[in-house]
């Protein structure tokens, strides 16, 4: 066999190769992300997670509030600059495409794990419901927040978003097909369910101490610049269509207008 026979055979056997690692890292990225979701539920609800939003050591007020409030900044910044198309241009020029998504949800764990690591409690209660039914009440609300999210992850598409649709479609050595706009279940009644979902899970405490207000206060204060940033994007990518669904249904709360 000439060599240049064998070149072509060899370039394929390296495609695939490649093709396979991307997929392992993309579901192992998967991997990380879901175990980190899990471990975030039980640390906001203070359920089934030996650290949870207001235990650990707990240090002087000042101190706390400076470390709380750059570990949720420094989830916000690589959140945000990580979404951006332009980012997303530039990133792909070393990272390739079909794991762009991937690495995104990597990093976005990684900076995640680490604020659930570092977080500090601010003692200090605000309310507390004394009545148990009423509690178990609200830390159910809290559980159909998180609800809400992951529901409406899989009524977009959910293995897209946290980009494993990207490298199996890889594998198969096929490319990802143009966005189009769609509205399924819940977005229909509001634009945003999933920050929806995060805004009830985040404040339906039946103790909400002051760490945990501020942890509120503030995710709640980035998912509207969150908002801001996408839709800004959306409207870039879909144009009309977008504005169109912009001014019927309300962006967390459900209401629709006449077209």
């Amino acid at each position: 066999m000439s060599r240049q026979e064998t070149m072509p055979e060899a370039h394929r056997e390296a495609s695939v190769i490649a093709r396979a690692a991307a997929l392992v890292y993309g579901v192992a990225a998967y991997l990380v992300f879901f175990g980190t979701l899990l471990y975030a539920i039980g640390f906001v609800t203070g359920a089934a997670v030996p650290k949870t939003i207001d235990t650990g050591p707990a240090g002087p007020l000042g101190e706390s509030l400076v470390i709380d409030l750059l570990l949720m900044s420094l989830f916000a910044i690589q959140h945000s600059v990580m979404a951006r198309p332009a980012f997303k241009r530039w990133w792909t020029r070393f990272v390739p495409v079909a794991v762009e998504r991937s690495t995104f949800v990597l990093f976005a764990s990684l900076t995640l794990i680490l604020l659930l690591w570092q977080w500090r409690p601010i003692i200090g209660v605000v309310w507390e419901i004394a009545d148990p039914r009423i509690a178990t009440a609200v830390t159910a609300l809290s559980f159909l927040g998180w609800f809400i999210v992951l529901l409406s992850t899989f009524l977009i598409n959910h293995f897209e978003l946290f980009g494993l649709h990207q490298v199996a479609i890889n594998l198969a050595g096929r490319r990802m097909p143009e966005p189009h706009f769609k509205t399924p279940g819940l977005y229909k009644l509001v634009r945003h369910p999933i920050y929806l979902g995060f805004i009830i899970a985040f404040w339906a405490a039946p103790v909400m101490t002051a760490g945990h207000l501020l942890f509120a206060a503030v995710t709640t204060a980035y998912i509207f610049v969150g908002i801001y940033l996408e839709e800004r994007d959306l409207t870039d990518l879909f144009g009309d269509q977008y504005r169109q669904y912009r001014h019927r249904v309300g962006m967390l709360l459900p209401f629709r207008r006449k077209a």
